[in-house]
C-alpha cells in the first residue's frame, strides 16, 4: 500500500468509516460464527464449509486493514472553497467530447471514491490527471486504454 494521500469528501469518508464499522462489528461476528459452525461439524481438514469461511475471514480482514490505511492518510476535499476556475480534486467539469460532440459533466474525486458510472472520476485516472489545473475552454489532449481523446472544457466549478 502507498502512503501517499487519499482525497476523500465528507461524504465519501462518511461512508467509508461506516463501512469500517460494518465490517468490524457485524461481519466479524458473523464470520467468527461460521468458522465455528464449522468447527462444530468435525472434521475441518475436509470441510468446505470451514475453508470457505476462513477465505472470507481473510478478505474481510484484507478489506478492513485497507479501509483503515485510506482513512489514516485521508485529506479531506473543501467542497466548500470558492472556486478558482481551475480544475482541482473536488471540482465538476462538463466536458464536450471532439470525437462525438457530445458533453459530459465529471467530478473529480480520489481514487478511494471514483465511479466513472456515477460521473466521479479519479484524480488518478488519465483523464482526471489531464484535467488537473486546466481552466475553461481549455483543449486537452488524454492518452487513454482505449486510445486518445480530445476533449474542451466547458466549464469549471
Amino acid at each position: 500500500m502507498t502512503d501517499k494521500p487519499t482525497y476523500l469528501t465528507r461524504d465519501g469518508r462518511a461512508k467509508l468509516e461506516a463501512e469500517l464499522e460494518e465490517l468490524t462489528t457485524v461481519e466479524r461476528k458473523h464470520v467468527a460464527e461460521r468458522i465455528a459452525a464449522a468447527k462444530e461439524l468435525g472434521d475441518i481438514s475436509e470441510s468446505g464449509e470451514y475453508e470457505d469461511a476462513k477465505k472470507s475471514q481473510a478478505l474481510l480482514e484484507g478489506r478492513i486493514r485497507e479501509l483503515k490505511h485510506i482513512l489514516s492518510r485521508a485529506e479531506l476535499i473543501d467542497e466548500d472553497a470558492h472556486s478558482t476556475g481551475e480544475v482541482r480534486v473536488g471540482s465538476s467539469v462538463t466536458v464536450r467530447l471532439e470525437e462525438d460532440n457530445e458533453e459530459e459533466t465529471w467530478t473529480i474525486v480520489g481514487s478511494a471514491e471514483a465511479n466513472p458510472r456515477q460521473g466521479r472520476i479519479s484524480n488518478e485516472s488519465p483523464i482526471g490527471a489531464a484535467l488537473l489545473g486546466k481552466r475553461a475552454r481549455s483543449k486537452v489532449t488524454v492518452q487513454t486504454p482505449s486510445g486518445v481523446m480530445k476533449l474542451t472544457i466547458l466549464k469549471v466549478k
